[in-house]
């Protein structure tokens, strides 16, 4: 699974998800983390009111199950949100992005939520049984 954190420096989630010059974007499963990828993004991307920003950072994140971020506008959440990618706003202010991601782990070992367990539904390709079974509801009528 892929987890993105708008961060200023590499190490904190301190960016708000439209002036966020740097996405990083982790693999993370039940064995640990690594870092895949660093996005940055130029341009004017203080001005408020202007989605054109956005559009590439939706595109950077489209194999991301969540995204945290320090701060996100409800247009931005929402289209994220629509996108199947989960806006996470920590508790914490200037959370490690180390700490967030070993607790992911070990939740991931664990009995992760609901919502958690869908998104990892979401990029595990269904089994034929699956499948089967589904096409056999919709047929039987």
């Amino acid at each position: 699974m892929k987890i993105a954190f708008a961060t200023k420096d590499t190490v904190h989630i301190n960016a708000h998800f439209g002036a966020a010059k740097q996405i990083d974007i982790y693999d993370v499963n039940t064995e640990g983390y690594t870092l895949a990828e660093a996005v940055t993004f130029g341009g004017n991307l203080q001005q408020d009111g202007t989605h054109d920003k956005l559009f590439p950072k939706f595109e950077a994140l489209k194999h991301c199950t969540i995204v945290y971020v320090a701060d996100i506008g409800p247009g931005a959440a929402a289209r994220l949100i629509n996108k199947n990618i989960t806006p996470i706003k920590p508790s914490e202010e200037n959370a490690a992005i180390a700490d967030v991601l070993d607790h992911l782990v070990i939740t991931l070992k664990g009995n992760p939520p609901p919502w958690l367990r869908k998104a990892l539904r979401r990029d595990v390709a269904p089994s034929f049984e699956e499948v089967y079974v589904e096409i056999e509801e919709e047929v039987t009528v």
